[in-house]
């Protein structure tokens, strides 16, 4: 039975979907069978990451709405044989999607999977919220900026009163992943630090992704970082949280591509 982890947060641009197909190919790098899903209905940016765009016949909102079979849908990364999407569409829009839809699919999911990653679209409407109904685990994006910690919190509440979890309940473990971190623009200011960002958000820290072209350079090539190039310093950092993410304890370094070396952050574990 696979476990269902929503990779969100409130404000655009922080990197939800670099960290959905990084999170994807580094867990099935395991040999773990993965389902990444993009939620993102009307533009679908998962399968460029993926670099599936001309791969895509069936989406999503097919399957949801039954006029094709989940495994017509699912396409099979050609690098990873463990790893698979499911595209968004792009001529729909999220009004397509319903709750009885998604919840048929994500439980089929559940059956042939161990991961189920869904990349959630940005803010705080009907996509993201349907994104993150079935979650059993969230994955909150943030930058170590303001206005990106104040829309993380705004979905952290959200995380806590509309998912299923919530409904019965229960307590969804929740992650924080803190992406394009600069330790030297930290140091002078002119970001968030790491503990700030913990403070405000009083979430697990689950990793933190470091500035870096390298994630520029493998989303325009089609290819995870963690498939692109993992030994730069973003695909390690990537990696460590996935394995975090899999229940491992692994000390929480900040990876640099300096003389590829690690450089330790406060000896701060994994919560």
């Amino acid at each position: 039975m696979a476990q269902v982890v929503v990779v969100t947060s409130g404000k655009g641009g922080v990197g939800k979907t670099t960290t959905s197909a990084a999170l994807g190919a580094a867990l099935a790098q395991t040999g773990e069978r993965v389902a990444v899903v993009d939620f993102d209905v009307g533009l679908r940016n998962l399968d460029l990451v993926m670099g599936a765009e001309r791969r895509v016949v069936y989406d999503l909102i097919y399957v949801t709405q039954g006029t094709v079979k989940l495994s017509q849908a699912l396409i099979r990364d050609k690098r990873l044989e463990t790893l698979y999407l499911l595209a968004a569409s792009q001529t729909r829009d999220k009004d397509a999607l319903t709750d009885e839809g998604v919840a048929k699919v994500i439980g089929e999911l559940r059956e042939t999977f161990d991961w189920v990653i869904c990349d959630s679209p940005a803010g705080i409407e009907r996509g993201s919220t349907l994104a993150m109904r079935h979650a059993d685990v969230a994955v909150v994006v943030t930058n170590p900026e303001v206005s990106s910690v104040r829309d993380s919190d705004r979905i952290i509440g959200l995380l806590d009163a509309k998912t299923d979890k919530a409904a019965r309940g229960e307590h969804m473990d929740k992650h924080l992943l803190i992406t394009r971190y600069n330790p030297v623009r930290a140091g002078r200011g002119d970001m968030l630090n790491v503990d700030d960002v913990i403070d405000i958000l009083s979430l697990p820290l689950l990793g933190i992704i470091p500035e870096s072209d390298e994630v520029l350079r493998a989303s325009n090539l089609g290819s995870p970082v963690t498939i692109n190039n993992p030994k730069s310093a973003p695909a390690r950092a990537y990696s460590d949280a996935a394995r975090r993410l899999m229940g491992e304890d692994i000390p929480m370094d900040f990876p640099t591509d300096r003389s590829g070396l690690f450089s330790k952050l406060f000896g701060r574990k994994a919560a």
